[in-house]
């Protein structure tokens, strides 16, 4: 499978080129993924396993990303509320297989003070906490605590809430965005009369996960119900969306799951309802996080760094002045202000411009080039000759070199450039999506029909797309079974995708007869 970025020098025949970065794709997919956070300035390691320092530029992304998503959120009636980091183990020991689930991963609290002995700090033992509190992984067990104490009729549902947060799960193999020890998401928690509300619900989340994922990140997304193993602990189904990296593994970008009586009968969610008998309620949870942030490196970074779509980037537009120390600099820099003055005047996504000025006392190469590994979708640069002549020097991101291999830098009047930068932004944040359209949907193999092909198939490239397959939705031992050929493998059941042809033939796994159709791939 070929990477897809159009800066990429084997796509391009671009052999000569000198990249920003010191490690290509090619060459090793995983240090370029570390050496894209570190040259973009995104994040860097805390000094605690697992957990990461959120520069600004990769902060600003999460807020461009929570901004736009909670937008969507309360569109659809959600409010926003915050509940506590520390969980009761009680809580959790109410709902066994939703601990199960998260058992491995949980941090506890036991003591709530530090003493001093043999020169070192130790927790006190007379400070044990009588009982154990759990570093919130997920908030369903408080959440229905709440909710029990909320929720008496049926007129006080639907309970409609979302609280943005931070989680702590204690991952062994940790990777910057991907998976770490804490990150921040979003999760949303709902309670509803009837089941088929509750489904609706979880439907509903899980397409604004989908068109948020693709309208903002540009990031195309398969959007399907996750098989019975891959289920959220507790939950009654689970859906995803799952997008494809540029080395064709799958990542899961944001979940909804209905969770049905599940939580209620755990926590006793139970309302009077018009006929004034006792139900339990049905409840869904969903959620998206910093993850996000790995795929969109993922899927739109190349071989001279990360490259954000204008919807999410915290500047669209970086304006940087070629300065020399001389007296034409303070004509270069009001020149550049008012440039920028005049971009921000300007709406792209019904949003104003976010345009910057980079005033830093550095060399202008070594700005543009901070800038191009960022990814700022625009990076215009102005020197005295631009001023002179009423011009800038403007380089898309998206699109960085020539055919002949040098940086393409269009020389544009500065009028021109205010008057056509909103049109420019949107042609890039629809060339990304583009991209990675066309690499998520040639790298879905829709052809194989039996197991021998399909481990033929993955063994032909580590960088291989996914296969879409028969599926008989086997349970028990057999899918037992089938999970252990997979770990085999390597591979793993991504999900059935909600828009895939009806099953017309075998299940490659069981022989039996197909229901659906699932797709299988490589995953982080």
């Amino acid at each position: 499978m070929a990477y897809g970025a159009p800066s990429f020098q084997e796509d391009q025949g671009l052999s000569q080129v000198k990249h920003a970065l010191s490690v290509t794709r090619e060459q090793d997919f995983a240090a370029w993924y570390q050496a894209v956070i570190s040259e973009a300035d995104m994040a860097e390691e805390s000094g605690v396993r697992g957990c990461m320092v959120i520069r600004p530029w990769g902060y600003g992304i999460w807020e461009r990303i929570q901004k736009l998503l909670d937008d969507r959120i309360k569109a659809t009636g959600h409010e926003n509320c915050y509940f506590p980091l520390f969980i009761p183990l009680s809580y959790f020991e109410k709902e066994a297989e939703h601990v199960d689930g998260f058992a491995k991963e949980m941090a506890v609290v036991t003591h709530h003070r530090l003493v001093q002995k043999d020169g070192k700090l130790v927790p006190d033992p007379e400070a044990k906490l009588e009982e154990p509190l759990v570093v919130r992984p997920t908030s369903e067990t408080v959440i229905g605590a709440a909710f029990s104490r909320w929720v008496q009729s049926w007129r006080d549902l639907p309970v409609l809430i979302n609280q943005w947060a931070n989680v702590v799960r204690w991952e062994m193999r940790t990777r910057m965005f991907l998976r770490t020890a804490e990150f921040l998401w979003q999760e949303g928690h709902t309670a509803h009369a009837s089941a088929e509300e509750a489904v609706e619900e979880t439907m509903k989340m899980l397409e604004v996960y989908r068109s948020f994922a693709e309208e903002c990140v540009a990031m195309p997304v398969i959007a399907g119900e996750k098989p019975e193993n891959e289920r959220f602990p507790g939950a009654v189904a689970t859906y995803s969306i799952e997008a494809m990296m540029q080395d064709g593994k799958a990542l899961q970008a944001g979940t909804s799951h209905f969770l049905g009586t599940t939580f209620s009968s755990a926590q006793n969610i139970k309302f009077q309802n018009a006929e004034g008998q006792q139900e339990l309620a049905q409840t869904t949870s969903w959620g998206m996080s910093t993850r996000m942030i790995g795929g969109l490196i993922m899927v739109h970074g190349d071989d001279d760094g990360l490259r954000v779509p204008p919807r999410i980037a915290p500047y669209q537009i970086v304006v940087v002045p070629m300065l020399r120390d001389t007296e034409e600099d303070a004509a270069i820099l009001a020149y550049c202000g008012e440039l920028v003055t005049e971009l921000n005047k300007q709406d792209v996504f019904r949003e104003p411009v976010r345009a910057l000025l980079d005033r830093r006392a550095a060399k202008a190469a070594n700005k543009r080039w901070s800038w191009v590994k960022k990814g700022a979708p625009l990076v215009i640069e102005v020197g005295g000759r631009d001023v002179a002549g009423g011009n800038v020097s403007v380089i898309r991101r998206d699109r960085l070199y020539r055919e002949d291999g040098k940086l393409d830098s269009q020389i544009v009047a500065k009028d021109a450039f205010v008057a056509q930068a909103a049109a420019m932004l949107e042609e890039i944040q629809q060339a990304l999506f583009a991209d990675a359209h066309a690499r998520l949907h040639g790298g879905i193999d829709r052809s194989i029909t039996s197991l021998d092909a399909l481990k033929a198939y993955f063994a032909a490239s580590k960088k291989q797309g996914w296969a879409l397959v028969q599926w008989a939705k086997p349970t028990g031992a057999q899918l037992d079974k089938v999970v252990e050929w997979l770990k085999g493998e390597k591979l793993t059941l991504r999900n059935v995708p909600v828009d895939a042809e009806v099953a017309d033939g075998v299940c490659i796994f069981t022989g039996g007869k197909a229901v659906e159709r699932v797709l299988v791939g490589r995953s982080y």
